[in-house]
């Protein structure tokens, strides 16, 4: 199991919302056109499409600031915890576009276990929707990316992972169903997706 985190791990759309909005009027920038660039994607990518005449870098430490005042605006998404204490004895990795250091605190913060394999933005040359990040996680867990069940609630993650050879569920949580028409099966909830992983025999029916 490859679970992406923004939007399928964590509720994190609301204070992603508040920091882009303010990034944006910061620079004179609309929000919503900037807004519609960030889902599953590394936020250099997007300042880069946004506002190719800033330096990424130092933009990204602007929006790492922003972030920081977040502390309480990354809970868990309904039935995270059920799902990954399930899930205890199988293998399963988080695949995002977040950074190492932010991404461990919110989940210390919302209580959530990390597993083993973490595949972060920074580890790749080319983030999603290029398929290097899934690829890169499921050789870390010593399995080939067709062996891999992927969670995403973006477009751009589901295009990825479909890319890297795995089967896909996209989580309609910040997405709808047809803005995530690559994927192969759609849910709802993680409630949604647990069910799937019975009926097909990857969980003991709870």
């Amino acid at each position: 199991m490859l679970f992406d985190v923004d939007g399928v791990l964590l509720d994190s759309t609301a204070a992603h919302r508040r920091i882009w909005t303010a990034w944006s009027l910061a620079h004179g920038l609309n929000p919503e056109k900037v807004w519609r660039l960030t889902h599953g994607r590394r936020p250099e990518d997007t300042i880069r499409d946004a506002a190719p005449h800033l330096d990424p870098a130092v933009e990204r430490q602007a929006l790492d600031e922003l972030s920081a005042r977040e502390k309480d605006g990354f809970p868990p998404i309904d039935g995270a915890a059920d799902l990954l204490e399930a899930l205890s004895d199988s293998p399963w990795a988080i695949v995002t576009s977040g950074d190492r250091t932010s991404v461990g605190e919110r989940f210390v913060a919302a209580g959530l276990p990390l597993p083993t394999v973490q595949v972060y933005g920074g580890d790749v040359e080319h983030a999603k929707p290029a398929p290097d990040c899934f690829a890169l996680a499921a050789s870390r867990l010593g399995v080939a990316p067709s062996a891999c069940l992927v969670v995403e609630d973006a477009p751009a993650g589901v295009s990825a992972a479909v890319a890297a050879g795995c089967t896909v569920i996209g989580l309609t949580t910040t997405h709808p169903e047809e803005s995530l028409s690559r994927a192969h099966m759609c849910a709802t909830s993680l409630a949604e997706v647990r069910n799937v992983l019975v009926r097909q025999g990857l969980l003991a029916r709870p």
